[in-house]
C-alpha cells in the first residue's frame, strides 16, 4: 500500500531553443526538490512539461500544491466508469459546458487493444491492471473463431485516458508554458494487436541518416518520443497555443481508434461468415453463440461513439482554452469525424447482422417444428393402425376356449381389416368430415329457423 501511495514515474521535458532535454524523476524527494526550483515555479524562461504515468497520492500532493493544480484534473483522470449504480458515492457528474470551457485542462477517453495467446495470459494482464493506481479494466472480447484464431486466444479491450493541464497565466505577458500530461501505465502482458499502428513520420530518404527508433508498447515512452520530435517553430508557437504539446499524443489516440475499427471490422466479417456457414445453421447452440457475440458489439458501439463525440466537442473543437489564441488540434478534426462515421456504419451493420441472425434462428426453429410435426403424424398413423386391431383382438379374446375359434378365426380379419381401413379414412379425411358436418349442422339450423318462422 505504501509503495502504491508513493509511486513516482515522472519525466520533465524542457523545450530549449537548441534542444529538448529530459529529466526522469522516480522518487517523491526528487520531485519535491525539482519543484522547489524557482525557475520552474516562476516559469522564468523556457516551456516545460511534466509527463506523469500512473498517479499516486504523493504525486498528486506535490504537483497539486507546488503548481496550484485544480483537484478536478486529477480526480477526472483516476476513474473510468461507463455507468454508475444509484448508490455509488464516487460518481462524477458532468460539468456544464460553460464551466468546462473555463477549466485549464481536458481529458481524452479512448480504447486500446491487447492480444493474448491463452486465458492464463489474459488473467495475468488483469492482475497487472489491478495494480495500477488509476482504475483501468480489461474487457475480453471472447470472439474466438475456429480455424482463424489460436484456440483459447483472446483480445482485450482497455478503456484508457490521457489528460492535459496548462498552468493559467497570472500576468498578461507571454510567459512560457508549464503543463502536465497524464498517461496510463502500459500493460506489458500480451502483444500489441497487429504489431501496433504505423509511424506518423514520413519515410526518410535513402540518403538521410536514420532517425532514432520509436519505442513501442509504452504509452509513457511513446508520448515522450513524439514530444522530443517537436520543431523549433512548434515550440515557439506553444506560447500562442499550449495544446501543441498535446497534438502528437492525440495522434496516438486517433491511431488506437483506427486499430479498434479494423478489429471490429474483422469480427463483424467473421460473424457474417458464421451465419453463411450451413454447418453452423444446423446447430442452434452455435447460432446462439453468434448472437451473444453480436450483442457485445452492439453494446460497445454506442459507448465508443460517445467517447469519440466527447473528444470532438470538448477537446478538438474547443475554441476557448486558457490564453490560447489559436487551435492546433483542429488538424485532427477530419480524422475523428471519419472514425465517428465508421462507428455509425459498424453500429448499423451490427443491427443488420442481429436481424439476420434472429431470422435465421426463427427459420431453423420452424424447420425443426415441421420435422417434429411429421414425426408426430407418423406416430398418429401407427396408433390408428394398431388401436382397431387391439380392440378386435380383445373382443374375440373374451372366450376362454380358444379351440372354439378355429371355425371363426377368419372373422377376425374380416372385421379387423375393414375397421382399420375405416379408421384410417376417418383420420385422413377428418378435417373434411368435421367441416362438412359443421356445414350440415348450420344448414339444418337455418331450415329449422325458417320452419319456425
Amino acid at each position: 500500500m505504501n509503495e502504491r501511495a508513493s509511486r513516482v514515474k515522472v519525466a520533465l521535458l524542457e523545450f530549449r531553443a537548441d534542444s529538448i532535454t529530459r529529466q526522469d524523476i522516480l522518487t517523491t524527494a526528487d520531485l519535491a526538490s525539482l519543484l522547489a526550483n524557482t525557475s520552474i515555479k516562476s516559469k522564468s524562461s523556457i516551456p516545460c512539461l511534466f509527463v506523469v504515468e500512473d498517479l499516486s497520492r504523493d504525486v498528486i500532493e506535490i504537483l497539486g500544491s507546488r503548481l496550484d493544480v485544480d483537484p478536478m484534473f486529477f480526480r477526472g483522470h483516476i476513474s473510468d466508469y461507463a455507468w454508475y449504480n444509484t448508490r455509488d458515492p464516487w460518481i462524477e457528474l458532468p460539468d456544464l459546458d460553460i464551466v468546462s470551457r473555463n477549466r485549464p485542462f481536458f481529458h481524452v477517453r479512448y480504447t486500446r487493444t491487447r492480444y493474448f495467446r491463452d486465458p492464463k495470459s489474459y488473467s495475468r494482464a488483469r492482475l497487472e491492471a489491478g495494480a495500477f493506481n488509476v482504475l483501468r479494466r480489461i474487457n475480453h472480447d471472447g470472439s474466438w473463431v475456429p480455424g482463424a484464431d489460436i484456440p483459447g486466444s483472446d483480445v482485450g479491450m482497455v478503456r484508457s485516458k490521457m489528460s492535459f493541464w496548462v498552468q493559467p497565466r497570472k500576468t498578461k505577458g507571454p510567459d512560457p508554458v508549464t503543463g502536465i500530461l497524464l498517461v496510463d501505465p502500459s500493460i506489458t502482458e500480451g502483444f500489441s494487436l497487429w504489431g501496433d499502428y504505423n509511424d506518423f513520420a514520413p519515410c526518410p530518404s535513402i540518403a538521410d541518416e536514420l532517425p532514432p527508433r520509436q519505442p513501442r508498447g509504452s504509452i509513457f515512452e511513446d508520448a515522450i518520443y513524439w514530444l522530443q520530435q517537436m520543431s523549433i517553430q512548434d515550440i515557439e508557437l506553444t506560447i500562442q497555443d499550449p495544446r501543441l504539446l498535446f497534438q502528437k499524443s492525440l495522434y496516438n489516440v486517433c491511431a488506437e481508434w483506427l486499430t479498434v475499427l479494423r478489429y471490429a471490422n474483422t469480427r463483424l466479417s467473421q460473424l457474417e461468415w458464421e451465419i453463411e456457414d450451413p454447418y453452423l445453421r444446423d446447430r442452434q447452440e452455435d447460432l446462439s453463440t453468434t448472437l451473444d457475440k453480436i450483442h457485445s458489439w452492439r453494446r460497445r458501439f454506442p459507448l465508443y461513439k460517445t467517447l469519440v463525440t466527447e473528444t470532438l466537442n470538448k477537446v478538438i473543437r474547443r475554441d476557448q482554452f486558457g490564453y490560447a489564441t489559436s487551435n492546433s488540434l483542429l488538424v485532427l478534426e477530419k480524422d475523428f469525424e471519419t472514425i465517428l462515421d465508421e462507428l455509425n456504419q459498424f453500429h448499423e451493420r451490427a443491427e443488420r447482422i442481429m436481424s439476420v441472425v434472429t431470422a435465421v434462428m426463427s427459420i431453423e426453429e420452424s424447420k425443426k417444428a415441421l420435422q417434429q410435426n411429421r414425426s408426430l403424424a407418423r406416430l398418429t398413423y401407427l396408433a390408428v393402425t394398431f388401436v382397431p386391431l387391439s380392440f378386435v383382438s380383445s373382443f374375440f379374446a373374451m372366450t376362454e376356449d380358444v379351440t372354439k375359434l378355429t371355425q371363426t378365426f377368419w372373422v377376425y380379419f374380416a372385421v379387423a381389416i375393414p375397421v382399420t381401413l375405416l379408421a384410417l379414412v376417418v383420420v385422413r379425411f377428418s378435417d373434411s368430415i368435421v367441416n362438412n358436418t359443421r356445414r350440415c349442422v348450420r344448414r339444418l339450423r337455418k331450415k329449422q329457423r325458417r320452419h319456425d318462422d
